[in-house]
């Protein structure tokens, strides 16, 4: 990795039985792939620890709290990271308890980041899950890139293999997406480093 390469997160949100988002997640991490500029990595909090009971000290007296063994891969990833692109269902209209778990269990994680979305789901294609994630994020210091994908009856949009039919117009939104979020990570964290 250069020195200005920057490495973007790519978080599958969903950890329910027979869930559709690793297809979607790594459509689009091989997206930024082909990106100039990003070194990606594909988080799966199906494989984290997420205990739904949150330490007893605030965040803003404790931002780094103790966590469980089986989240510190995860607390580490979401450190590193530079940009970071939720790819997440709408469930019940809105996001799923595991990604609202994974997000109050970190904080410096998320502060000063870029964030980015890649929604799918029914008629809505994720985008009451990605509005109220923009409000959740804008809480701890995020910033949230206006440009996104959406994936409405994301079951007709793919084959078996996880190939789009109609490829131009996501791979288009991905582009642009990424543009954004490599504009932003690079002004991000020009500015953390010089605030150190």
């Amino acid at each position: 990795m250069s020195s200005t390469t920057l490495r973007l997160a790519v978080v599958i949100a969903s950890v329910r039985e027979g869930r559709f988002g690793p297809v979607v997640a790594h459509w689009f991490a091989e997206q930024a792939r082909r990106h100039d500029g990003f070194e990606v990595d594909v988080i799966d909090l199906a494989e984290a620890t997420l205990p739904l009971a949150l330490p007893a000290v605030s965040p803003l007296i404790e931002p780094d709290p103790p966590r469980p063994a089986g989240m510190v891969d995860l607390t580490r990833r979401l450190g590193l990271a530079d940009a970071i692109v939720i790819v997440t269902p709408d469930i019940n209209r809105s996001y799923p308890g595991s990604l609202k778990t994974a997000i109050d269990w970190h904080f410096t994680q998320w502060d000063r980041k870029v964030v980015g979305f890649v929604g799918y789901g029914g008629s809505s294609g994720g985008l009451y899950a990605i509005g109220h994630l923009r409000e959740v994020l804008n809480e701890l210091n995020a910033h949230t890139v206006r440009t996104y994908i959406s994936f409405p009856r994301y079951f007709e949009l793919f084959d078996a293999e996880g190939t789009l039919h109609e490829p131009a117009g996501p791979e288009a939104a991905a582009a642009s997406m990424l543009e954004h979020l490599r504009w932003w990570a690079g002004a991000l964290a020009e500015a953390r480093a010089a605030a150190i």
